[in-house]
């Protein structure tokens, strides 16, 4: 019987232990986490969690009978020291070996620390997991002023939780608009609109130059204050265990389309791989929910010899206060935009479209409070994805 070792207990993990089963897997399967906590959904720690000060948002991936009743083994708490190819074997922290005959590598993100001077020493908060959460929520009753290094959906979303509850909430973006690699200039400006007007101050292109403690040194001097700083500038992929086994690493770590890595004994999936789709004219990684489901569904079924669903449309999500923003499809920044829905309206009643196309053809719908369009969107994508194979296969 195959023995599958799954190192990594988040979506990804956690999905393709459980899709080995649904797939009809019969042999061993291992699942190794750092976080020593039963597996959790991560995007309600910067929501439900936070806004609830911890009283509610906390939801399991599965209850903790299903892995028994399962037959999964969970190894929580237990970080992984080495990888043997050679051997086919996972070493623990703590000596012990888990043999395998199928690796998959779900090991995910950090938070990326930027080089600035101070910022280590000043220990930042952050909202990476459960711990980073508690953390957060324990220190908020002594903070009036919280300082956030990072315009992305973990800094806004944060910002949004801590509306209304007297704390003073800066954001501080280098970059000339908010979630810049995500969604479009018009969608960006929109959103900087939106918070500005809850209460929340934002910086952009804003060049720190130093953190010291209890405050944030700007270019040409300008001094700001803060009692605490949370750190939401963006991830790095956790490719290290990878890279000393010797596989092939670059913006994360690198599979084929089947998830497989330069071992072919060794699948990686989630954010800390890099993939090829058809959504994208080269490898990706992509930091979402729902492609690090995807992904473990399929490798879960090429390990059991079925035939992998086809790609879907990859699809992210943000839940900023009242504006549910959802984006279909991956867009390039030459993309042209076609806009439906009036831009001026940042109320809390506000729906929004933005549809991104290149050379004529629909590449990704950006909606605000539009869970319908959303849907439709991604069903659209797909269609073109077929088209597209369909029309290759008659060459």
């Amino acid at each position: 019987m195959s023995r599958v070792v799954i190192i990594g207990s988040g979506q990804a993990g956690v999905d393709c232990a459980f899709g080995l089963r649904q797939q009809g897997h019969t042999g061993p399967v291992t699942l190794v986490g750092d976080d020593p906590e039963l597996p959790y959904q991560r995007p309600p720690l910067s929501k439900d969690v936070l806004k609830s000060r911890g009283e509610t948002g906390w939801m399991p991936l599965r209850g903790e009978a299903l892995y028994a009743r399962q037959d999964i083994t969970l190894r929580l708490g237990q970080p992984v020291r080495e990888i043997r190819r050679t051997d086919r074997q996972v070493i623990l922290a703590d000596g012990s070996a888990l043999p395998y005959d199928h690796l998959v590598l779900a090991t995910g993100a950090r938070n990326r620390l930027p080089p600035l001077p101070g910022l280590a020493e000043a220990a930042p908060l952050a909202l990476r997991n459960a711990a980073d959460t508690r953390r957060l929520i324990a220190a908020l009753p002594g903070v009036a002023r919280l300082a956030i290094i990072g315009g992305g959906f973990i800094g806004l979303e944060t910002a949004a939780a801590l509306q209304g509850s007297g704390i003073e909430v800066t954001l501080f973006e280098a970059a000339p608009r908010l979630m810049s690699r995500s969604v479009s200039p018009e969608l960006s400006d929109w959103f900087r609109r939106f918070h500005e007007a809850r209460g929340t101050t934002i910086r952009l292109e804003a060049r720190i130059e130093e953190v010291r403690p209890g405050q944030l040194l700007l270019a040409g001097g300008e001094v700001q204050a803060f009692d605490a700083l949370l750190l939401a500038a963006g991830v790095m992929p956790n490719v290290e265990l990878a890279e000393a086994a010797g596989l092939t690493t670059g913006n994360g770590i690198c599979t084929d389309d089947t998830h497989a890595t330069s071992d072919p004994a060794i699948f990686a999936i989630g954010d800390c791989a890099e993939a090829p789709t058809p959504f994208a004219v080269g490898p990706v990684r992509l930091e979402s929910v729902a492609c690090a489901s995807e992904q473990a569904r399929r490798v879960a079924a090429i390990l059991t010899g079925k035939p992998p669903p086809p790609p879907a449309p990859p699809w992210f999500w943000s839940h900023q206060g009242s504006a549910r923003l959802q984006i279909a499809g991956l867009a390039d920044p030459c993309d042209t935009i076609e806009v439906e829905g009036p831009l001026a309206d940042i109320s809390d009643a506000a729906t929004l479209i933005i549809r991104r196309y290149r050379d004529g053809c629909l590449t990704a719908v950006e909606t605000v409070n539009q869970a319908r369009e959303h849907m439709q969107a991604r069903k659209t994508l797909s269609s073109l994805r077929d088209s597209k194979v369909a029309d290759r296969s008659r060459l």
